[in-house]
């Protein structure tokens, strides 16, 4: 249980979001226009399995019930208390590792509260005894220095994209999106059972892009399939798989760049195309995932001129989309910016800095860690300057904190 004495900033802000983390665990049943989950649909992600049947939903319901008056009531004890900058600033940050081992400057930063969360890729990984030393002894320093638990972050689409290979799921995702819904939220439940064993509880995946003509994601079999209800059917069935287990499931690349052709990561590409046809194609698997309760969206490094001239990790209207007219409440987290800075002639630093004044709750660097840090410094001096608004930092702190409640 995370346990901060810094302040909680809103608590019915907290409380709300809390049901994010729960919904997945229950049947894939939605409510078909509110955007948001019925009360005799939701349940405990912490629960190891699905709950079926009336008694357990009700059961669960009641549980959640529980969890979100918890919430209420610690927010009320604490509201008002100053929470530094520093902390604010630094939650916001996930960032990579260097080696099997992580460094003392890594554990020094997380015990500061100077990241959030962690990525891990295959360089990181040699067993399952090690990478369960190695999350441990994150959790530990951020434990010790009184700061909330950390995100311990992987790729695990599936197939080629694996991180952790002992873990599912095997099949690429334009396999899995031929199995049915029941077999795709078992496959889900694998991979997050495995995960969860090991200490990562934050999968960047699954998929929600829907792809076009000569699509590069699914040349590389990383989609679902090619009809949006179908993908979106695919990709609540997986996210519910994994919340089972206890593992967040991220949603991406929002606001979708199926119909891209060239690698977001390498090259600086635009989505020319209309605010219509993408609400008719590729936002119709976010609306799914954000009615079931998708805890965290990952926004695209994409540019979509129909919507805004700025690249969408630092589009404040891409941010208003997402939340304003899609109603999503829960994390929203940068794909790795270094590509996104790049390809646009910025530096990672940068466009941090951006994506935070943004909205976007997280930035995923994935570059070194003296880089990273030097990203946060730049962050946290344009806090303490008053270009990051400070109501806005709290408020993306509230979302944070509900996130780790229920998935740290």
């Amino acid at each position: 249980m995370l346990r901060d004495s810094r302040g909680w900033g809103s608590a019915l802000a907290i409380a709300s979001i809390v049901l994010i983390g729960i919904a997945f665990a229950a049947t894939s049943n939605v409510a078909a226009s509110s955007g948001r989950v019925a009360a005799s649909q939701v349940t405990d992600p912490a629960t190891p399995r699905s709950v079926t049947g009336p008694t357990g939903i009700r059961a669960q319901a009641a549980a959640a019930a529980d969890h979100v008056r918890q919430f209420a009531t610690t927010g009320e004890a604490v509201m008002g208390r100053s929470t530094p900058l520093r902390f604010l600033i630094g939650q916001r940050f996930v960032v990579a590792m260097n080696g099997t081992v992580p460094s003392a400057a890594l554990l020094e930063r997380a015990r500061r509260g100077e990241i959030g969360g962690v990525i891990l890729f295959g360089a990181n990984v040699v067993d399952q005894t090690q990478l369960r030393r190695l999350t441990a002894s994150l959790q530990l320093a951020a434990r010790t220095g009184g700061q909330p638990p950390l995100l311990i972050a992987t790729d695990q689409e599936g197939d080629r994209i694996r991180r952790v290979p002992w873990a599912g799921p095997a099949l690429a995702t334009d396999e899995l999106g031929r199995l049915d819904g029941a077999r795709l939220q078992a496959e889900g439940a694998a991979s997050g059972r495995a995960l969860r064993a090991v200490g990562i509880n934050l999968n960047l995946a699954p998929v929600a892009d829907v792809p076009g003509p000569r699509s590069f994601m699914a040349l590389e079999g990383r989609t679902f399939g090619s009809s949006p209800d179908a993908v979106g059917r695919a990709v609540v069935a997986f996210a519910q798989g994994l919340a089972a287990e206890r593992v967040a499931a991220t949603v991406k690349h929002f606001p979708g760049i199926g119909r891209a052709t060239r690698n977001t990561d390498r090259t600086a590409v635009e989505i020319a195309v209309g605010g219509a046809a993408l609400a008719k194609v590729d936002l119709v698997p976010f609306r799914a995932s954000i009615r079931a309760g998708v805890p965290v969206v990952m926004i695209s490094n994409a540019t979509y001129p129909a919507l805004d001239s700025k690249p969408a990790p630092w589009s404040t209207a891409i941010q208003r989309l997402l939340r304003r007219d899609l109603g999503f409440s829960g994390a929203t987290i940068t794909d790795a910016l270094e590509g996104a800075a790049r390809t646009r002639g910025r530096t990672p630093a940068s466009v941090a800095s951006l994506a935070i004044q943004a909205g976007v709750d997280f930035v995923l660097l994935t570059g070194s860690e003296a880089a990273s840090a030097a990203a946060y410094d730049r962050a946290l001096a344009a806090a303490q300057r008053g270009a990051i608004s400070e109501r806005s930092l709290r408020i993306s702190y509230d979302r944070i904190l509900a996130l780790k409640r229920a998935y740290g």
